[in-house]
């Protein structure tokens, strides 16, 4: 690489987790308890609907670092529930052309949507969802939720683990067509155990570490040019064991959202596969609203 590529990059790194929103919004938003909801939310999981009326499909986005696996889950029980429920991939390349990527896709669905991101995919379903009328509800688990201007990189809160030496948290490879100064990167093994999923069996995420998808510089650095979320009713699931993007910077933003908030005691940044059942219930309360 370069010098002035590696500059580059080294000046995202570093910034990656410095600032977080500030809190400036006197919403008060409803805490559910998701422990007290989720058996029931399996066993049942969306009884507040009338059979005349059209089920919605539930269209969920992964973040950086995972893949359409990290829902499993979430779909399986949505899917015994007799819910149409897609995971669908994530470029992980740059924030406006992977919305543009999950919108042509949202544009296929017939009937309303519940779009939900985790992570980086709240930024790209943030975009994704301001041109399409059909999406009614907007769910995001441990993630970024950006205003317009702002990045991703912007978001994951004082405190984060990815504002260590970037040396420690990443391997940088190079990829082909990257923008110049761009660069992919993959969370090394010790900290994606540790702070990524850390409430998983050590097995579990040394599996997921291995498998991970790379995503770019250029992702985390795009200004966000949408905000569906000041005319679209969202839900927020916060785990205030999440140490990829802190607890403060979740409430912040699903604050500054106006956001119906979940807070989850514990989990970590991959909460939606360790208690899948927690995630689905605020899911189904997304469900509910549709009318």
């Amino acid at each position: 690489m370069a010098l002035s590529r590696r500059r580059k990059t080294t000046t995202f790194l570093a910034a990656f987790a410095v600032a977080t929103v500030p809190v400036a919004w006197s919403t008060v938003n409803a805490q559910a308890d998701p422990a007290a909801t989720a058996a029931s939310a399996l066993a049942d999981p969306l009884p507040c609907r009338s059979p005349s009326q059209a089920k919605p499909t539930v269209v969920m986005v992964h973040g950086a670092w995972a893949d359409t696996s990290s829902w499993n889950g979430e779909a399986d029980a949505l899917r015994r529930a007799g819910y149409v429920a897609r995971a669908i991939a994530n470029p992980l390349r740059d924030l406006t052309s992977d919305a543009a990527t999950v919108a042509a896709f949202l544009k296929t669905v017939r009937g309303p949507i519940v779009l939900v991101g985790h992570s980086y995919g709240g930024s790209v379903i943030t975009n994704a969802a301001a041109n399409v009328p059909s999406v009614k509800a907007l769910v995001y688990v441990d993630a970024a939720v950006p205003d317009v201007g702002e990045t991703t990189a912007q978001l994951s809160g004082s405190g984060s683990a990815l504002g260590a030496n970037p040396d420690s948290l990443y391997d940088t490879v190079p990829y082909a067509g990257a923008p110049q100064g761009a660069n992919d990167l993959y969370l090394k093994q010790e900290p994606f155990v540790r702070s990524f999923g850390s409430d998983l069996p050590r097995d579990t995420a040394v599996r997921l570490w291995a498998a991970q998808r790379a995503a770019s510089t250029s992702a985390f650095m795009t200004p966000s040019k949408a905000a569906a979320w000041k005319t679209i009713p969202s839900w927020y699931f916060i785990s205030t064991g999440d140490r990829i993007i802190t607890p403060d910077s979740q409430r912040s933003m699903a604050n500054r959202a106006r956001s119906k908030v979940t807070t989850f005691q514990g989990g970590s940044h991959l909460t939606l596969i360790s208690h899948a059942d927690a995630v689905t219930s605020v899911i189904g309360s997304a469900i509910c609203s549709v009318r």
